[in-house]
């Protein structure tokens, strides 16, 4: 599939110039089952989970459920049930999914929907509530592997948000967009490289309306080093 150009997030730009911490999730892992989905319902008013798709459940442009995701996901659907897990992707269910028969075939295949939404991440909140049926973007968890997209698009509105490593990196990565992969990278080294920058980055999180933070409502499983840039 042809990805179409990202003016959203091209926009989106000065206000992340601006205000820096949106690009800083809630929560950093290496995957999306590191994370403590019992946690997130029960601590954090969180009542649906909205995935990305390339390289955070999925190869890129893969159709089936990536090794290192496979408990993360089921672990979501089984607690917060498969109407209330979605992926939102800037590729399927998108205007450059013709059909959206992308977007077809992975409903098919993961077992939870894809949203349609005609502007791409960080837009689309709209479809993102009236999905789930929502009124307060704050219930939402965005978890995702791009800190300008999927990142920004969960605080610019007030969603707890997880950001995970690509799940994919060297010659198992080849088939990613060669832009987003470049752009990735330079966005995990920005935040997570040992510089002054980073470091002010990271302890300045923005607050979220239900959760109180890892030391009082841990959402990790276990206790592991904050992802790496490399």
């Amino acid at each position: 599939m042809v990805q179409s150009i990202n003016t959203k997030a091209l926009l989106t730009l000065a206000s992340v110039v601006r205000r820096p911490s949106l690009m800083v999730p809630h929560v950093s892992l290496q995957n999306v089952s590191q994370l403590n989905y019992t946690a997130l319902k029960e601590s954090c008013g969180v009542r649906a989970v909205v995935f990305d798709k390339d390289n955070t459940l999925t190869a890129p442009y893969g159709m089936t459920i990536h090794p290192d995701a496979s408990r993360g996901l089921e672990d979501a659907k089984s607690v917060f049930g498969s109407a209330n897990v979605a992926i939102m992707s800037n590729s399927a269910g998108t205007l450059d999914d013709p059909d959206y028969e992308d977007a077809k075939r992975i409903e098919e295949a993961l077992g939870i929907p894809v949203i349609r939404h005609d502007e791409k991440k960080p837009g689309g909140l709209g479809e993102v509530l009236s999905h789930f049926k929502l009124e307060d973007p704050a219930q939402l968890c965005m978890v995702g592997d791009r800190l300008l997209t999927d990142i920004v698009f969960g605080n610019l509105y007030g969603m707890l948000t997880v950001h995970t490593l690509p799940l994919c990196s060297g010659s198992d990565n080849t088939e990613d967009n060669k832009i987003a992969s470049l752009v990735r990278s330079a966005e995990n080294k920005g935040l997570y490289g040992n510089w002054f920058g980073g470091r002010r980055l990271l302890n300045a999180k923005p607050d979220h309306k239900y959760w109180a933070g890892e030391e009082v409502s841990p959402l990790r499983l276990s206790v592991d080093e904050p992802p790496s840039d490399e």
